[in-house]
């Protein structure tokens, strides 16, 4: 069983607590790293003007304390790795559709469980979905 290294603990430690359990839960089955949680104003602001995101500051959902959103990837991370990564996303939206934990997908923002349709693919990133 994988388990989290000291620095993804710590980020997963800013997110909001149903975001903890789920990726504890997660980890149990999946190696996976935590890339990002909570986002202060000048990470958001650069990841917004490089593209990574589109929203600025304030406005993301890394930017609540805790955070409602998570950059989370299967290890080891290989970006290119599309499939693996998708493959990823739908066990972690399986794990949490059982937990009672509804969430959102970067790979398919409007939750039609269709991918071709995304405009924006941010396909490590998983946020609540209130």
């Amino acid at each position: 069983m994988s388990k989290f290294g000291t620095a993804s603990a710590a980020r997963l430690a800013t997110c909001d607590r149903r975001l903890q359990d789920l990726f504890n839960e997660v980890i149990k089955f999946f190696d996976c790293t935590i890339i990002e949680g909570h986002r202060g104003e000048a990470a958001q602001h650069l990841a917004f003007v490089t593209g990574k995101s589109k929203l600025d500051w304030p406005n993301g959902n890394h930017n609540s304390k805790p955070s409602k959103a998570v950059d989370v990837a299967p290890y080891p991370v290989d970006f290119n790795d599309t499939r693996r990564i998708g493959y990823f996303a739908g066990f972690v939206m399986g794990v949490a559709f059982k937990m009672g934990i509804k969430i959102r997908w970067g790979g398919d923002w409007n939750r039609n469980t269709q991918t071709k349709d995304n405009t924006f693919n941010d396909l490590v990133h998983f946020e609540i979905d209130e």
